[in-house]
């Protein structure tokens, strides 16, 4: 391209390129639009390729404030300069796919998309309070430095067409994202992060589908997401989040679908605290989470906790508000969920919790069995709360053993064989009757008959219950320690 060919506004970057000189068409009085503020996507691209240089310069492409007409075309192009095009307004998606690039800053600017599919940029990718249009495709891009999404809003009128395409994205630090609005799907699919990715306040919906694709996630540190809104279903199966994944004062919101699904995840601390209750259904199966901080009020009326793993459990809550979160897992009956409820109680010292959960958790198996096992099961919990209660079988001991002596001593029953029967004892012909493994010598002697000789009958079957129930209670109390 000659130099005669450009307009007074082009020739002022022209010339300001091959210095690193910066261009604000923002300090004139001309309006938006008006040729003295605008610029050719073909000049620009001109320039980037094949721009003057001067020795001892650093050249670089600054420019705030102007129109950019036609298509920025930067396929698979190699730009050793960095690119300035902020608080700029384009006509056309600019194309870098597949561009080597060292840094783009595209900051407050206005565009209708951008693709940066599978381009590599040395430094860092900035996008801060741009508004798009439509998609933004970063899908396959290596990022050396840091991605910025601050404040940036982007929206497609399309609810299958990701709004923002991150899936395969390797960013080698931080990706700021705070405030980002987008109106569309989020897809992070096996992206790798190494850093944080820090979500705080962002607003993302995508109404009846999912708002956030991010199976296979990896990411180096932190998953913050702080008074985020998402209106959607966030997909995160199989991700890793070593640090924390905190969610503190967040709104989750897809309902009637699952609001959340993190199955399968490795996450060192999961935060869910300080917001409303999730409206949709959460699904934290089969993942393993090192601290898991989490309110009862946040919970949704379903959970799917199958096989979650968690070292330990805050804030410290009595049973009674921690046991309704493992009977929503659908109709299912899972005996690790309270184990690992158990387990975090004693890791706190607090027993008498982990003794009301394993109750719990007996009665809950106790709905999974035929009808006699339920019966059998009732019995056990009356007598002596399955060997969490014992106490429960020595009342009921003392209580026979009182009903038995009174009505024996009011009427004792005839000697089977009256010169060789002991003198009656209406206390240990009780006791004979109650304790099938110990004899006082009373039971053998006497025949009762009539009503005392159903009761005798009670008195041994009741007897029988309780040293068996006993037997159970200590057994399983035996077994745990």
């Amino acid at each position: 391209m000659e130099i005669n060919d450009l307009t007074p506004a082009e020739l002022r970057v022209w010339q300001a390129f091959a210095t690193g000189a910066e261009v604000d068409f923002r300090e004139g009085a001309e309006p938006e639009g008006a040729p003295e503020r605008t610029l050719r996507a073909g000049v620009l691209r001109t320039l980037l390729l094949n721009g003057p240089r001067e020795p001892g310069e650093i050249v670089a492409l600054k420019v705030r404030g102007a129109l950019v007409t036609g298509l920025l075309d930067l396929r698979y192009a190699t730009v050793d300069s960095v690119i300035h095009l902020t608080h700029c307004r384009f006509e056309s998606a600019p194309d870098l796919v597949g561009a080597q690039l060292r840094y783009v800053s595209l900051r407050d600017s206005e565009l209708p998309g951008l693709s940066v599919t599978r381009a590599r940029i040395d430094g860092s990718l900035r996008l801060t309070r741009c508004r798009f249009d439509g998609a933004v495709r970063l899908d396959g891009t290596q990022i050396a430095g840091v991605l910025f999404l601050d404040d940036a809003s982007v929206a497609v009128g399309d609810s299958v067409q990701p709004a923002l395409q991150l899936n395969q994205a390797s960013v080698d630090d931080d990706l700021c994202a705070r405030g980002l609005r987008a109106r569309g799907r989020v897809r992070l699919d096996g992206a790798t992060v190494t850093g944080s990715i820090d979500l705080e306040n962002a607003d993302l919906s995508n109404p009846g589908g999912n708002v956030v694709d991010a199976e296979a996630l990896e990411v180096g540190a932190n998953l913050l997401g702080r008074r985020l809104r998402a209106h959607g279903r966030i997909d995160m199966r199989g991700a890793r989040v070593p640090g924390r994944f905190d969610l503190l004062y967040s709104r989750l919101s897809n309902p009637g679908g699952t609001a959340m699904r993190a199955s399968s995840c490795v996450i060192g601390e999961l935060w869910l605290r300080k917001g409303p209750p999730i409206e949709g259904m959460l699904n934290l199966r089969r993942s393993q989470i090192e601290h898991l901080n989490l309110e009862p009020e946040m919970l949704p009326g379903q959970v799917r906790l199958l096989d979650l793993t968690y070292g330990s459990l805050t804030p410290h809550e009595p049973p009674e508000r921690r046991l309704p979160m493992l009977e929503r897992d659908e109709d299912t009956f899972d005996p690790h969920g309270y184990e690992q409820l158990t387990a975090s109680y004693r890791r706190t010292g607090d027993e008498h919790a982990a003794r009301l959960v394993q109750l719990a958790k007996q009665r809950h198996h106790r709905t999974t069995l035929p009808w006699y096992g339920r019966l059998w099961g009732h019995v056990q919990d009356a007598t002596v709360g399955y060997g969490f209660r014992p106490m429960r079988a020595l009342g009921w001991l003392l209580s026979l053993l009182a009903v038995g002596s009174v009505t024996f001593a009011v009427h004792a029953p005839p000697p089977l064989k009256p010169d060789e029967a002991p003198h009656f004892n209406p206390v240990f012909y009780t006791l004979d009757l109650l304790l099938p493994v110990i004899s006082f010598g009373q039971e053998p002697a006497y025949a009762p008959d009539g009503g005392q000789q159903w009761l005798s009958y009670v008195l041994v079957l009741a007897g029988w219950i309780l040293a068996t129930t006993v037997v159970a209670g200590v057994t399983r109390t035996v077994s745990r320690q």
